[in-house]
């Protein structure tokens, strides 16, 4: 599951029980991320509300499956196979479109972004590919591309908060050592309209 020990559900007890109610899929399957967090509730706790609050809230202006897929990007980036495949997984099913998905994924994984997305997406992806691999190399020029491409100042915000989130859910993937054996790829929170469920399905 991870280079560190974690705590089964069946074993939980206390707030990590609770916390593995909110959040688990079927059959009592809670994904081997937050697993990891188990010695320590309390970050898991902050984790899942980051990330849903960044990926999956009726309060974003952009479309779910763009914001999944600048997530696959920076995981890609980021080698993050553990995060590519749940999140490529969750873009494709939101998309309903397996095709789409496959040539989508193709352009991200070589960076032909118009090949699948429109002018104004690839931006945001240009913008994912820097913030990620160079960002001490950030500056005014970045946003006012994102803006010339149409891109509100809110929806600038939901794009880079994505990039942020994924570049922190990577580092914990990779430092921690997660692999997704036992996982059941592609669930989410995905009822945007409760921030407070959490429930993966």
């Amino acid at each position: 599951m991870s280079w560190i020990k974690h705590i089964p559900y069946e074993e939980a007890q206390g707030k990590l029980l609770k916390l593995y109610n909110r959040v688990k899929g079927p059959d009592n399957n809670v994904d081997n991320i937050m697993l990891a967090h188990s010695l320590r509730p309390h970050s898991m706790e902050g984790h899942m509300a980051l990330y849903k609050n960044v990926l999956h809230h009726t309060g974003n202006s952009i479309d779910k499956w763009f914001l999944e897929a600048i997530g696959v990007y920076t995981s890609m980036k980021n080698q993050c196979h553990y995060c590519v495949e749940h999140h490529f997984s969750g873009m494709a099913r939101l998309l309903a479109d397996q095709q789409l998905a496959n040539n989508m994924r193709t352009a991200l994984a070589c960076e032909t972004f118009t090949d699948a997305f429109d002018e104004k997406q690839a931006a945001a992806l240009v913008y994912a590919n820097k913030l990620t691999a160079n960002v001490v190399a950030m500056e005014r020029a970045d946003v006012v591309q994102l803006s010339d491409c149409g891109w509100s100042d809110g929806e600038i915000l939901e794009i880079n908060q994505v990039v942020a989130y994924f570049n922190y859910a990577n580092r914990t993937v990779l430092g921690l050592g997660i692999y997704t054996d036992g996982d059941i790829i592609g669930l989410s929170p995905n009822n945007s309209d409760d921030p407070n469920n959490w429930n993966h399905a």
